[in-house]
């Protein structure tokens, strides 16, 4: 039986995973997708959303405020850059799928680096 934290995804941290970490199973990342808004887990192994800009600058800014974001956590998203939109697209190598890794990481972008967010 898997306990879940109380703890909120954004102020969770990354751990480092090796490789033969297992991914999560589906009804252990339900869960942690129910916390999320506008995610979507696509094929049971990438955790995926797209955001919209109104020009290319917006979307280039975007990647440059999760770049430090992915750092700190030692997890790194695959982006896709285009006019007006950034396709976000998180899974945990090692694992062969989803880890909590993704979710926490998920929740700081939407956080830190989202259009609309406090500065």
């Amino acid at each position: 039986m898997m306990v879940m934290s109380t703890t909120p995804l954004a102020a969770r941290r990354c751990v480092p995973c090796e490789a033969g970490t297992p991914p999560l199973a589906a009804d252990q990342w339900h869960p942690l997708l129910e916390q999320l808004h506008g995610w979507e887990v696509q094929d049971g192994v990438r955790l995926a959303k797209e955001y919209r800009f109104k020009d290319f600058l917006g979307a280039v800014d975007f990647v440059n405020r999760i770049t430090p974001i992915a750092e700190a956590e030692g997890h790194h998203p695959d982006l896709q850059v285009g006019w007006g939109r950034v396709l976000v697209e998180l899974t945990t190598h090692a694992a062969g799928g989803l880890t909590e890794n993704d979710f926490v990481l998920a929740a700081k972008i939407d956080r830190d680096a989202a259009p609309g967010r406090p500065d």
